[in-house]
């Protein structure tokens, strides 16, 4: 695909981009609002979650669905902190408040009510949802976006060292606390980097990460070493420039470990004990395997999946519980054969935008729903690569599956890709938060 092209396309995956410029310009001018005003869906729709998934679907609820749409997003934070970037902001590249978003549009120009409390009770049977302030939301539908929790790993050691050992897989404190540490290494020094089993939230992001670190300890300290313990068999994303970034870029820093499957962290002597041996280090960097937030598993919407329970089995033609009714589960919490990232998030909440509209309106969901997947990473501070894949529904398996050559990778990692990413990033935040 032409970079032009595939540049074009991003976050604008199912709306027209003339329209979606214009919105960017001018916000919601008065063509906007009468398309707004016009759309002839009527519904009440609760969407818990804040992140990529859930603040994407509440604005193209309101922006397709048009005024008769009600909308309340629940969100216990004012500010989103974007996990894309998020591994720039350990090298001193970008600041974590160039990563923070508010949802100040949603409420401006969206007309989306934005509660920012947690939720402490589900009653499918009254399909209503209780706040922890007291506040009981019914709905239509509701959509659970809660994004990913994680399982702890074995550690030993006090309170205070085990403490000590970040995963910074959310940005946010932990990410600044991660940078300190990293800062604080010298060219003696080993950074330990630790890759659950798949699935896991953005599956280039270890990977990215020791990329960055490494090229951060060769040119800001001198050297260092960067240890990657995956529990996978194999580069789970890019494994051709991934491996060659380890492999000849990295060669020096980088040693990278397939198949080492964690049993221990000794955080009072900061070794990773696994199956494959013993490893210390200054600095560890451990994150642990993923399940579905928290909502997801006090719900019940993950039990149904015999296959793993960490996550929530749905209908991608709606994104639909198959547990409950009238409950969509969008974003990383959902169970289905797409990726766990920001990208494809934005992608599945507007597919389940646009299946909640038209049932709204008496009218068949898509039947052939596409979504895309794409992601840059950067590789050292002016490279990057890129990868890209188009998902299309399969009525047979009933599964979003890739269509054409899969998932490709760019050929390389070079300045220009560097460049991309930054308007990749820029299109994709805006096409949510914007």
């Amino acid at each position: 695909m032409k970079r032009r092209n595939f540049l074009t396309n991003l976050g604008a995956t199912t709306l027209g981009l003339a329209f979606l410029q214009d919105v960017k310009a001018n916000g919601l001018n008065s063509a906007a609002m009468n398309f707004l005003q016009n759309a002839g869906a009527v519904g009440r729709v609760v969407v818990v979650g804040g992140g990529m998934a859930g603040t994407t679907i509440a604005k193209y609820l309101r922006l397709w669905g048009g005024a008769g749409m009600d909308v309340t997003l629940v969100e216990p934070n004012a500010t989103y902190y974007s996990n894309i970037f998020s591994n720039m902001v350990l090298t001193g590249e970008r600041s974590l408040s160039q990563l923070a978003f508010t949802y100040a549009n949603l409420k401006s120009k969206y007309g989306v009510k934005v509660m920012n409390y947690s939720v402490t009770g589900l009653n499918p049977g009254s399909k209503s949802v209780t706040l922890s302030n007291g506040t009981v939301l019914g709905y239509d539908r509701l959509v659970l976006a809660p994004g990913i929790d994680f399982i702890p790993i074995p550690m030993s050691g006090s309170t205070m060292n085990r403490e000590k050992i970040m995963h910074a897989w959310k940005a946010g404190t932990q990410t600044t606390t991660l940078k300190s540490q990293i800062q604080g290494m010298t060219n003696k020094d080993t950074f330990i980097l630790t890759i659950p089993k798949s699935p896991y939230r953005c599956p280039p992001g270890p990977y990215e990460r020791a990329c960055v670190v490494a090229d951060y300890l060769k040119n800001a300290k001198g050297g260092g070493k960067v240890v990657v313990l995956d529990a996978n068999d194999k580069i789970q994303a890019e494994p051709v420039n991934f491996g060659n970034a380890f492999n000849v870029t990295h060669k020096s820093i980088v040693t990278y470990v397939p198949n080492a499957v964690i049993s221990n962290i000794d955080a009072d002597t900061s070794t990773v004990v696994t199956n494959l041996g013993s490893f210390k280090g200054k600095v560890i960097n451990a994150i642990p395997s993923h399940k579905a937030g928290n909502i997801i598993s006090m719900s019940g919407l993950g039990l149904n999946n015999s296959a793993d329970a960490r996550w929530a089995v749905v209908d991608v033609l709606t994104y639909e519980s198959t547990a409950i009714p009238f409950v969509h589960i969008i974003g990383d919490s959902s169970s289905t054969t797409q990726p766990k990232a920001g990208h494809i998030a934005n992608a599945e909440a507007k597919v389940c935008a646009d299946a909640i509209i038209k049932m709204f309106q008496g009218l068949q969901v898509n039947q052939s729903p596409i979504t895309n997947s794409s992601c840059f990473t950067p590789i050292t501070k002016t490279t990057a690569s890129f990868l890209t894949v188009v998902f299309r529904y399969d009525p047979a398996t009933r599964k979003m599956m890739p269509t054409g050559a899969g998932v490709v990778e760019s050929n390389g990692y070079n300045s220009h890709h560097y460049e991309d990413m930054l308007k990749w990033f820029n299109n994709l935040m805006s096409d949510t938060f914007s």
